[in-house]
């Protein structure tokens, strides 16, 4: 049985090894939207684990951690029984938001996936953000590196939209901080993507979280499909605030 490591490398970078398992992949044999928010966000949580920032241990401190919006290459999506390592690390932050980077590549070193994304401190009782330098549980990295995939921001919304999926939230969606968990709004972009659109390979991902979809709360995806830019843009929204924004890119 193949024994998968988490560790720290040499260039400070957390390296989260693990396989691509069947419940894991789709349709098409490929890692999920919904499994690739939860590796990604389970490899960010270990990280600031393993440095002495657990969640208990931020909770005691008066922080909470909650990421804004991620942004993903694809240069090919990991595939079904497929080994793989998520490398992930901190960059230098802006001053509202910590700056975490992810590569996901083959146990030979193919690159698979590129990240960029962006995360709140917040005190999770006032309900307030607090500026990244107020943050003392590490030093901050000062360094920035490059990134072929595209830069997290603003997801324009589309004028003539149509309702693509709905559904209602579901105490399985609902994570330990009392929250619809991150990586369940990969699911609900899947499910909403045209099924002319399932099987095209995307090349890029960007997702915003606006405001969180509560328990039981019904929330609708509307969407436009944008043949000449080949771009897929997928905004949900609950009765009161929009929940999300998404884009999906394909060649």
């Amino acid at each position: 049985m193949a024994e998968y490591r988490q560790f720290h490398d040499a260039d400070g970078k957390f390296n989260f090894e693990t396989m691509v398992y069947f419940c894991e992949a789709n349709d098409s044999k490929q890692l999920s939207l919904y499994d690739l928010l939860k590796i990604a966000s389970d490899g960010a949580v270990e990280d600031f684990n393993q440095r002495g920032m657990s969640r208990d241990a931020l909770t005691e401190n008066g922080y909470a951690i909650l990421v804004s919006r991620q942004s993903f290459r694809f240069h090919r999506m990991p595939r079904e029984n497929e080994a793989i390592v998520l490398k992930t690390w901190e960059e230098k932050p802006e001053v509202l938001q910590f700056v975490r980077a992810y590569e996901i590549e083959s146990m030979s070193g193919e690159k698979l996936v590129s990240g960029l994304s962006a995360w709140l401190l917040v005190n999770p009782e006032a309900h307030k953000i607090i500026p990244i330098k107020n943050f003392t549980m590490r030093t901050a990295p000062d360094f920035q590196t490059e990134h072929d995939c595209i830069k997290y921001g603003k997801i324009p919304h589309p004028e003539n939209m149509t309702l693509l999926d709905e559904r209602i939230i579901k105490y399985s969606d609902i994570d330990g901080n009392g929250h619809t968990n991150n990586a369940r709004y990969g699911a609900f972009v899947a499910d909403a993507i045209p099924a002319e659109l399932r099987h095209v390979q995307f090349t890029d991902f960007r997702l915003n979280y606006a405001k969180e979809a509560k328990l039981g709360q019904k929330l609708e995806v509307y969407g436009e499909v944008d043949s000449e830019n080949k771009k897929l843009t997928l905004i949900g929204k609950t009765e009161q605030d929009v929940s999300f924004e998404a884009e999906l890119y394909w060649a």
